[in-house]
């Protein structure tokens, strides 16, 4: 554990505090990270709407940890898959993840639109199924 503690970067805000809250339009500039709390189909569509970004990734940390300070340039797109501290699954459904990106992927995915895979029949298919399987 201590090896780990000494290679963890700290982040360093640029500002006496941070925010952690839910996303407003008027703190839109300040905005360093968003994080979406997630089913398996949903974090699947994530992925894939990440899928030209490089670093996605699942690091060890503490669930408030992953949701800024392991990420490496906060200005590139970038994700992180989270809440998976067994700490915090116990305050968690069980079918809930967290997936957390940088503002540039944020936008990245916002401009998702119905060219985008989203559209397609993979996705419409699982829609489907998942619809189905709530009536049973």
């Amino acid at each position: 554990m201590g090896r780990w503690i000494d290679a963890r970067r700290n982040y360093r805000p640029q500002h006496g505090q941070l925010l952690i809250g839910p996303l407003r339009d008027k703190q839109y500039e300040h905005l360093k990270t968003v994080t979406f709390f997630v089913n398996p189909d949903q974090l699947s569509l994530f992925v894939i709407g990440a899928h030209y970004t490089p670093l996605i990734s699942a690091p060890f940390s503490s669930a408030c940890g992953l949701l800024l300070p392991l990420f490496d340039d906060l200005e590139r797109p970038a994700a992180i898959i989270g809440a998976t501290d067994i700490a915090v699954q116990r305050h968690l459904p069980p079918d809930i993840l967290a997936f957390s990106v940088t503002k540039p992927l944020y936008e990245q995915l916002c401009a998702l639109d119905e060219h985008s895979f989203l559209n397609k029949k993979f996705w419409q298919d699982v829609r489907k199924a998942r619809s189905r399987e709530n009536k049973d």
